[in-house]
């Protein structure tokens, strides 16, 4: 180590690692580091569950359905997630890094839930559907009981309409 006009160098053994460092530091979220906002602006469908209407945020890319719901201190009541994925297959969610109490649909092509599944916030704990689905929609925990939608209610909207 030396200094030069007030500049700390550490010698040729630094100057290999600070090109790794960088690109470590610019990864780190990707690799599971903390994202320090929640997802706000994803885009929005309108879904109806009966005569009720969700304003949801489609989180259709692995990077926007990692992130999810993390990190959100509220959700207005009409409001929730509905993850997409390319194909139908078990999908199995989790509550890490996720503040608010959940519910969430595991729902069918057609729009048919297949079952629903109330998760606690910061837990770890797998919550799986109970066959292949290629939607998952999130909503405060509780929302589906008091609308009295459960497993069998169809939920509407244009990502269904093509599939039923």
């Amino acid at each position: 180590m030396y200094s030069k006009f007030g500049v700390v160098f550490w010698g040729k053994a630094f100057d290999r690692l600070l090109p790794a460092l960088a690109v470590v530091a610019l990864l780190s979220p990707a690799l599971g580091g903390a994202q320090e906002v929640p997802q706000l602006n994803l885009p929005r469908v309108k879904l109806s569950a009966g005569m009720h209407q969700i304003n949801a945020q489609v989180a259709s890319t692995p990077e926007q359905r990692q992130i999810g719901l993390m990190l959100r201190k509220e959700m207005p009541q009409q409001e929730g997630m509905i993850f997409v994925f390319e194909q139908a297959g078990q999908q199995c969610f989790w509550m890490k890094n996720t503040l608010l109490p959940l519910t969430a649909a595991f729902v069918a092509d057609d729009g048919t839930i297949v079952n629903l599944a109330d998760m606690k916030p910061e837990t770890t704990n797998s919550h799986c559907s109970n066959q292949p689905v290629r939607y998952v929609l999130e909503m405060n925990k509780g929302w589906f009981e008091k609308k009295g939608i459960k497993a069998g209610s169809k939920l509407g909207g244009s990502m269904f309409e093509s599939r039923r």
